[in-house]
């Protein structure tokens, strides 16, 4: 992980933290064996522990993307309307690209979006929720040395933008 600075660091974790962590994101997230997860995090980031381990707790399937992939996003909405994602991850900044070139009903078949690493604004959280109909916006903080996250929100439409808080332990 980078943490403030952009350059990259080693954080140790605890395995029963990790272990607790994904537990509760099954707890919030529900997949199932009929979900599809993209995996397009580098390794060396926090994020990538949860795209790995979640699908293979919970029967999902793993799509991976390509190397350096999630850096395009014509791709990645091609990549996930063509493999049926319905679970993924998106920092702010890159789900605000990402919805920029996004056609009616592409990507339909997108169930719930994870953010984190970066803070979520409200105008992106109404802008996400009014796209991608029917979609849940989770906005996770926290720091890789606590098993990656420790609050988390469900965005609401209703909220308007109104920057969405930082949740619940």
């Amino acid at each position: 992980t980078s943490g403030s600075t952009g350059t990259p660091k080693g954080a140790g974790n605890q395995h029963a933290g990790v272990v607790n962590r994904l537990l509760w994101m099954q707890d919030i997230l529900h997949l199932y064996s009929t979900d599809r997860v993209l995996q397009k995090t580098a390794i060396g980031f926090d994020v990538a522990v949860w795209e790995w381990f979640l699908p293979l707790m919970t029967g999902a399937t793993l799509v991976g993307a390509a190397p350096q992939g999630h850096k395009d996003p014509v791709y990645l909405r091609q990549l996930i309307s063509r493999t049926s994602i319905t679970v993924l991850h998106f920092v702010p900044s890159m789900l605000a690209v990402f919805l920029e070139g996004l056609r009616p009903h592409e990507c339909n078949c997108i169930r719930q979006i994870v953010t984190s690493g970066e803070a979520l604004n409200g105008a992106l959280q109404a802008e996400t929720l009014k796209h991608l109909s029917g979609v849940k916006l989770w906005n996770l903080y926290g720091p890789t040395e606590a098993a990656i996250d420790v609050s988390y929100w469900l965005c609401r439409l209703d909220d308007g933008v109104r920057t969405p808080p930082i949740g619940h332990p």
